[in-house]
């Protein structure tokens, strides 16, 4: 494993603006390892050493990328508080950017730790959401995996393999709908 500190820190931080950077500039078809290393300021051995080859290197940034960079807003309520967020949720994911940043995330994955480290992303958000409304003494709330099963799951499926009808309603429907099923 890597330091999370120093050299290493630095390094990891110099490729992944270097991703961004040349992803706007000249595009994703175009990135090779020798070019981003270059804008880095590493050479191509340390890339390919860190990452092992351009389609993992670009699974690293992306699970950066969708790593939340802020806690849920608190609306005063578990129901708006989890439709708010799944609402957003499926709107970034749900995006041309996000529907790309979900493949690359995947498709350098060989053995599911940056899926796995999404699915963990995902899970805190809905945890600092789930308590709130404990500390409000709300009732009768689902548990994390339920709401990842009935809300988070089937959005990410549609995302993937059946595109169409994803807008603000549907999320607000599978909220409901699991909300519905934590009070039975």
């Amino acid at each position: 494993m890597a330091r999370p500190g120093g050299r290493s820190a630095r390094v990891q931080e110099a490729v992944h603006a270097a991703v961004h950077e040349l992803d706007a500039e000249v595009g994703r078809d175009a990135l090779t390892v020798p070019l981003i290393a270059a804008r880095a300021g590493v050479t191509p051995s340390t890339v390919y050493r860190r990452w092992g080859d351009l389609r993992e290197l670009l699974s690293d940034v992306a699970v950066e990328h969708l790593r939340p960079e802020t806690d849920p807003e608190d609306h005063g309520e578990l129901v708006a508080d989890l439709t708010a967020w799944a609402e957003q949720f499926l709107d970034e994911m749900a995006s041309p950017p996000g529907r790309a940043y979900i493949r690359d995330a995947l498709l350098g994955d060989p053995d599911g730790d940056n899926a796995g480290q999404c699915s963990a992303y995902a899970a805190e958000q809905i945890d600092v959401i789930l308590r709130r409304a404990t500390a409000r003494g709300e009732q009768q709330q689902p548990d994390v995996e339920t709401v990842i099963d009935h809300v988070v799951a089937p959005m990410m499926y549609r995302i993937l393999f059946r595109p169409g009808a994803l807008d603000a309603a549907y999320a607000r429907r599978l909220v409901a709908d699991c909300l519905e099923r934590g009070r039975r």
